[in-house]
């Protein structure tokens, strides 16, 4: 790899880096390739990244970067999982590592907040940010329904009643 080709995985990473929720990283040696495609095509799926990259480019990359504190995890063949959303990255990676043995978190980072392995455990078992959404809008909704159903509560009272009286008056 020339300096060029350097400079410009430096600013990818660089930009990885700056615009992500959170980073991931693992250790993955003994990892086949089909295991790393599998890692992979779950990542997409959760609408998050896998990369890997060299460690001496990477720190140069986090340099002044808000998740600057993963740099010491990288050490060793290393994989970082990011994503925009601040939780999807830690969910594929805790699910990935609970099936291979091979697949080992070191640590990761939220925007600047450092996580060591428990913290990103504790961040994959967070609801997405869909969730956060949908329990949100179910929260907002519920209230109007409640309004709806007991303003229409009284009308189907009535109508209840005088079918009951309907009913009756037919039975005599």
């Amino acid at each position: 790899m020339d300096r060029a080709q350097k400079e410009k995985v430096v600013e990818e990473l660089g930009q990885i880096f700056e615009s992500s929720g959170v980073v991931v990283v693992a250790h993955y040696a003994g990892l086949t390739v089909a295991e790393m495609q599998d890692l992979r095509a779950k990542a997409r799926e959760a609408e998050a990244s896998v990369r890997v990259a060299k460690n001496k480019l990477a720190k140069i990359a986090l340099d002044g970067k808000p998740c600057a504190s993963i740099a010491e995890h990288l050490e060793g063949m290393t994989v970082l999982t990011f994503s925009e959303d601040p939780v999807a990255a830690a969910k594929v990676s805790e699910d990935f590592a609970k099936g291979n043995d091979k697949f080992v978190i070191l640590g990761g980072a939220m925007g600047e907040n450092a996580l060591d392995r428990a913290g990103v455990k504790a961040v994959s078992q967070m609801p997405s940010r869909e969730e956060l959404i949908a329990s949100i809008v179910g929260c907002i909704g519920a209230p109007a329904s409640n309004i709806a159903g007991a303003i229409g509560a009284p009308a189907s009272n009535i109508a209840s009643i005088l079918s009951t009286i309907e009913e009756k008056a037919e039975a005599a």
